[in-house]
């Protein structure tokens, strides 16, 4: 088998699979397009914001301001409480419209081609290149399958639009990055 190591990708079929091994060598390759729009930005933040440091803190702030309420009966505290933990959220969310409209990156679709030597995306004349020794950790949500590229920033891949190719997408980051890195539930 091409995979030494326990990976996701070992329980993705064999076909992809054997499809390499006919050949005598890893020679992976997949394309497809994706467009980013309001709803992935926004899974995407919420994701990211939140299994940092900033939003869990924002959060536990809010949960301890609502019982400090509930032992003091101070609204107040029932008030910043809620603030605390619905300003984050709401931010997100017109933070994640904002860019759609404003970034030009989002208004047309990215077109994705991945291969064993890394990621190429292009979008009209442009086209950017990526190692896959760069990338730093890939991670799924129920809408998308995120691959960071740096801490803060990422490619994002909704599900919807990779439809049937979404299993080719996580065995070519599973086969390509570090196990420790790869975080997908499927």
């Amino acid at each position: 088998m091409l995979l030494k190591r326990r990976t996701y990708a070992d329980s993705i079929p064999l076909i992809l699979i054997s499809r390499v091994q006919k050949k005598g060598r890893a020679d992976m390759e997949l394309e497809f397009d994706v467009k980013v729009t309001p709803g992935a930005l926004y899974d995407y933040l919420l994701y990211h914001t939140y299994t940092g440091l900033s939003g869990v803190i924002g959060t536990l702030v809010g949960v301890f301001l609502i019982m400090a309420f509930m032992s003091t009966r101070y609204f107040i505290y029932l008030i910043a409480g809620a603030v605390m933990i619905a300003y984050l959220p709401c931010s997100l969310f017109l933070k994640a419209n904002q860019q759609a409209v404003n970034n030009a990156a989002f208004r047309q679709p990215l077109h994705y081609k991945m291969t064993d030597e890394g990621i190429s995306v292009s979008q009209g004349e442009n086209e950017e290149k990526q190692s896959w020794d760069n990338c730093v950790k890939a991670v799924s949500t129920p809408k998308s399958v995120i691959l960071y590229t740096s801490r803060a920033t990422a490619s994002i891949f909704p599900k919807k639009d990779l439809g049937n190719k979404q299993e080719a997408l996580i065995q070519m980051i599973s086969t390509h990055m570090d196990p420790k890195k790869v975080k997908i539930r499927f």
